[in-house]
């Protein structure tokens, strides 16, 4: 288990835009589970949508990328203190199910479909409770600085 001070090791994402609050299980080059505490904080919300939260699905998408990008980094073993960073390079077969409101909980889950030469291909789902509100497959590319 990782919390959110150990996760700023892994992620360069800071407030506002860090997605993901806890890492429950990580097996390294195949799969990591983690979760986001859905506030009624969040900035998001304050225009999407007035009267009617919702969190939007691309920050879904986004928070599914974040945890993989920890499951890339301790997979390879390197750090962003290290020079290294991963990019989201493509997302395909998105699809949202349900609306995640402030109080949800996102529990998401992603594996490694692909590893080829930096580029990682990743399936993610994200649930509330039982239900699957997203799910995604997506690559991140990694690079140097």
């Amino acid at each position: 288990m990782k919390d959110v001070t150990e996760l700023l090791e892994f992620l360069p994402h800071r407030y506002p835009f860090l997605l993901v609050d806890r890492v429950l299980d990580l097996v390294p080059n195949e799969s990591i589970r983690g979760l986001k505490n859905v506030s009624v904080n969040e900035d998001f919300f304050n225009g999407h949508f007035p009267g009617n939260p919702v969190m939007p699905g691309v920050l879904m998408v986004e928070a599914l990328a974040q945890l993989s990008g920890v499951l890339a980094f301790e997979s390879k073993g390197i750090r962003p203190a290290d020079g290294y960073n991963y990019y989201l390079a493509g997302i395909e077969k998105a699809r949202f199910k349900r609306p995640v409101v402030p109080g949800d909980q996102l529990i998401m889950e992603t594996r490694i479909l692909a590893d080829r030469r930096g580029l990682m291909k990743f399936h993610g789902e994200a649930f509330v409770g039982e239900a699957l509100a997203c799910s995604a497959e997506f690559r991140a590319i990694q690079t140097e600085s």
